[in-house]
């Protein structure tokens, strides 16, 4: 009875996830080698970008399509396809080049293009999408608290449901915002395979007053998928949400991403990115 006993009790601690920070220190650590590893690869990246009115009817879309490389610091992108369009006296005009302007102050134009470097050209990112956005990186974790709020599964897979937000009084001088949301993490391989968030502080009243700006339903997920041993890549990425501004200008913008093609880039190839970044 004894043995018995002691195998059940056993068999509930083995059953037992680790403890959130533990969780969290091995997610921090894959990160860092996940994004060392993403250098061996090439891939396509396609992005859709909407803007639309308060009526709901679209005011201007771009879609792109990029080929991403490996380098040292960051990802070099090549722009392989642009198609963009703009409404304009209840027809919709072409365009083939980012950051077009139809006329003098294209206040559509300028947000557009903005929000496709800002939100999937980060210059500090390995895969383009802003690090803030996810605070799964050693250093983005320590702004964070972290709960384990379940164990699941998704896709086949055994997944710890965490949720994070920002810690009290925390400040960031280097970040644009603060988040808050859930995390789905590979139970096996301590990586994230689906991360969603949404803005954790307001924008403050002095901004909104001097800039006549403000910005509501703000957030975003990204899913990831995993291509060999160590590697994950973020294979999607999106979000929507509301701008308004001065002078009745109001925008509901959403920005999606599509990374594919995968495929390991030659040896001379990886050097010469490497050497141009130096």
């Amino acid at each position: 009875m004894k043995l018995i006993l002691a195998l059940a009790a056993l068999g509930c601690a083995m059953a037992q996830p680790p403890d959130i920070d533990r969780i969290m220190y091995r997610v921090a650590a894959n990160q860092a080698t996940a994004q060392e590893m993403r250098l061996r690869y090439v891939y396509s990246q396609k992005q859709l970008l909407r803007m639309t009115r308060s009526s709901g009817k679209l005011a201007r879309e771009e879609r792109r399509e990029y080929v991403v490389a490996p380098g040292i610091h960051h990802v070099k992108k090549e722009l392989a396809k642009f198609a963009g369009k703009y409404e304009y006296k209840g027809a919709y005009v072409p365009y083939d080049r980012p950051g077009y302007h139809y006329k003098g102050l294209d206040i559509d134009g300028d947000l557009i293009d903005d929000m496709s470097k800002d939100m999937t050209d980060d210059g500090n990112s390995r895969d383009g999408i802003a690090r803030d956005m996810f605070p799964l990186t050693y250093h983005q974790q320590l702004m964070y608290d972290f709960r384990l709020v379940g164990v699941e599964t998704y896709r086949g897979h055994e997944v710890y449901r965490v949720r994070f937000q920002p810690k009290p009084h925390v400040h960031c001088e280097d970040c644009d915002t603060l988040w808050k949301g859930e995390a789905l993490i590979d139970a096996a391989e301590s990586q994230p395979v689906l991360v969603t968030t949404s803005m954790a502080l307001k924008i403050p009243l002095v901004v909104k007053t001097l800039l006549g700006t403000d910005i509501k339903g703000l957030g975003f997920s990204v899913s990831y998928q995993k291509f060999e041993d160590g590697v994950w890549f973020p294979v999607s990425y999106g979000g929507e949400f509301e701008v308004k501004g001065l002078f009745f200008y109001k925008r509901t913008i959403s920005v999606n991403l599509v990374n594919s093609d995968f495929h390991r880039a030659d040896v001379q190839s990886a050097v010469a990115y490497q050497m141009e970044d130096q």
